[in-house]
């Protein structure tokens, strides 16, 4: 008896151990859908010389199309055709050299799910570095298998924080009126410094372990979902980590933009600019961002699929919303509207945000899908990251009121939204991980915060709110970006303050969390903010007026930018909008107006006002 057990043991084991793929053999896609619109599907084959096997597949499932050698004999690229009426199954990749079979690859496809995806104007989004908000599991703080460690004392090192410590706050989130979380990327970042901002992957496939697995980001993805909270994933394409795997072993030279203009001369606007040089505007897409980020040349047929399924591979597997993409101009603008069509081609709804870091609206607007200037280019882009805005409401309380200074500023950059298609769907923030916190830029004067907060979460546009600025955290970029990337005070059990409760607040942290909360929870439920018009005012004496509103609601918002003085809004100047009502209730402090003939506005301050028929 004790024979045949030791027996069948054997076999269970060595049943196992044949079921399972080669861990030397490296498959991506990983695994694929049914029911994709487009039916071909590329995969990436490595494995120490596998250009010298025949690719065998016996499946209904798929048709082996062709068997693509590159330079690097370590490499294959294999063309399939998912049959029309595949249902989900698998199916063995052999590779053979003559009657022996050197490796063999299980591939799985599954049924491609369908949900509703994207976000919209009616969305109030969290910016979160995972690594510096909250320490969920701290048995995966150090990977036996990645470079860096974990040390809160040094700002440039791993802090702990992980996707369970995402998971624990979403409560948190989900009060303060988050409706979206955009995570700076989870993927593995295994480079030997800087790792933990996530922007120089080292495996696009894989979470990062000191983050969490693949199967604990699904899992915070459905939590969300369970909460009414959308996820934002960050994406890469323009650069990788010098430390990736591919670095180690490069399928083909072109695969990277090696030439001797080495460094991007960081000029966005070159891509647009209809007399660049071809100097300029080469150095700018095929120059590295960074000499540790080695450049990728999605002129490359083959880095330009491995990209795209990468991006759909990761809908499907994790459920996400939206993908935010990093450095946008700095990819090749042809192969990014490729992109964008491709992703489109599967899920109509999903939103694609570009990260377009340049200096004026037209500009801006050149990269965004919908936009109004004819130049024969459609990024396909849903919406951009509004800096423009950014920069205006950076300035705008700091400065003297002029023709085209303080308040003048946010008026002179909303006038050419005309440029834009819909400037509705505009991303806009006041500070982010590579900027100047708002409230360092802003002298660290609370009521300057709170007006910024309130022009944010009232005007057009997707509100974006950076980890900690809820708080009023500091920092200046010049300082070094520990100081603008600092941890979230009660993320760690540590910690001897805990800013998620009030009672770890100081009173103006909770006036302003305070405030934020009220006004972005209002925002949910309120057709005007979200969806509504706007009208504003020209500036005028310190202040500027603006409304937005619908056939069936209006709110009413006030900005007095003086410094000492209280302002009084008289109704006549803005009876196109007041005629039609009768009261008002301030959405903050819940103040009735019965008498809208004069309204007034302390000094720095902002008002917000529900108008009521």
């Amino acid at each position: 008896m004790k024979k045949y057990f030791f027996i069948f043991g054997l076999i269970i084991i060595f049943t196992n151990m044949f079921s399972q793929n080669d861990a030397k053999i490296k498959v991506e896609p990983p695994n694929w859908w049914t029911e994709m619109k487009n039916k071909e599907l590329q995969l990436l084959v490595y494995y120490p010389n596998i250009a010298e096997t025949d690719v065998v597949i016996d499946s209904k499932l798929v048709k082996l199309v062709k068997v693509n050698t590159v330079e690097n004999k370590n490499y294959l690229f294999i063309d399939l055709l998912i049959d029309e009426n595949a249902k989900a199954g698998n199916f063995d990749i052999a590779f053979n050299k003559g009657k022996k079979n050197v490796v063999k690859y299980n591939y799985v496809l599954n049924e491609k799910t369908a949900q509703k995806r994207g976000f919209s104007s009616a969305d109030f989004i969290y910016l979160v570095m995972p690594d510096r908000f909250a320490n969920g599991n701290p048995d995966n703080d150090n990977s036996a298998d990645t470079y860096q460690k974990v040390n809160r004392e040094d700002g440039h090192a791993r802090h702990g924080g992980d996707i369970q410590g995402l998971v624990n706050k979403l409560d948190y989130l989900k009060e303060l009126g988050v409706t979206a979380i955009w995570a700076t990327p989870i993927q593995e970042n295994n480079t030997k410094i800087y790792s933990y901002h996530g922007y120089g992957m080292t495996d696009f496939y894989r979470a990062d372990p000191r983050l969490g697995t693949n199967e604990e980001y699904v899992e915070f993805v459905k939590k969300c979902h369970q909460k009414e909270i959308k996820v934002i994933m960050d994406m890469v394409f323009n650069h990788c980590g010098d430390t990736h795997w591919w670095i180690k072993d490069l399928p083909e030279k072109s695969w990277l933009n090696t030439d001797s203009l080495f460094t991007t001369n960081y000029r966005g606007s070159t891509v647009v600019d209809p007399h660049a040089s071809e100097y300029d505007a080469k150095k700018m897409v095929a120059g590295w961002f960074v000499a540790r980020m080695p450049d990728l040349n999605q002129y490359n047929k083959y880095l330009a699929n491995y990209l795209i399924q990468n991006s759909l591979w990761w809908i499907e597997f994790a459920g996400i919303d939206a993908i935010r993409m990093d450095t946008q101009p700095y990819s090749y603008k042809e192969f990014m509207a490729k992109w964008a069509e491709r992703v489109h081609l599967e899920y109509p709804d999903f939103t694609l945000l570009g990260e377009t870091w340049l200096d004026d609206v037209a500009n801006v607007a050149y990269f965004k899908g919908d936009t109004k200037i004819q130049t024969g280019y459609n990024s396909g882009l849903n919406t951009i990251t509004d800096f423009p805005l950014n920069y205006a409401m950076r300035d705008a309380f700091n400065q003297e009121d002029g023709w085209a200074s303080g308040l003048s500023r946010l008026y002179s950059v909303l006038v050419q939204d005309f440029l834009y298609g819909d400037a509705n769907t505009n991303v806009t923030f006041l500070d982010n991980h590579d900027i100047d916190r708002y409230f360092s830029s802003v002298d660290e004067k609370l009521d300057k915060m709170l007006m910024g907060f309130g022009f944010m979460l009232t005007t057009r546009g997707t509100p974006t709110l950076y980890y900690g600025s809820e708080i009023l955290m500091n920092g200046k970029e010049h300082w070094g970006h520990p100081t603008i990337r600092k941890d979230f005070p009660g993320g760690w059990k540590e910690d001897k303050i805990n800013a998620f409760t009030k009672e770890g607040r100081t009173d103006d942290q909770n006036t302003l969390h305070n405030f934020i909360t009220k006004v972005a929870n209002y925002r949910k439920t309120s057709k005007a903010l979200t969806e509504g018009k706007l009208v504003h005012f020209v500036p005028d004496n310190n202040t500027y007026v603006y409304f937005r509103y619908t056939d069936n609601e209006a709110v009413m918002v006030i900005l007095n930018n003086h410094n000492t003085e209280e302002r009084t809004i008289n109704k006549e100047r803005y009876a196109e909008i007041l005629k039609k009502y009768s009261s008002a209730t301030n959405i903050v402090t819940a103040e009735k107006l019965t008498n809208l003939d004069n309204i007034k506005v302390p000094k720095k301050s902002i008002t917000i006002l529900q108008l009521n028929k």
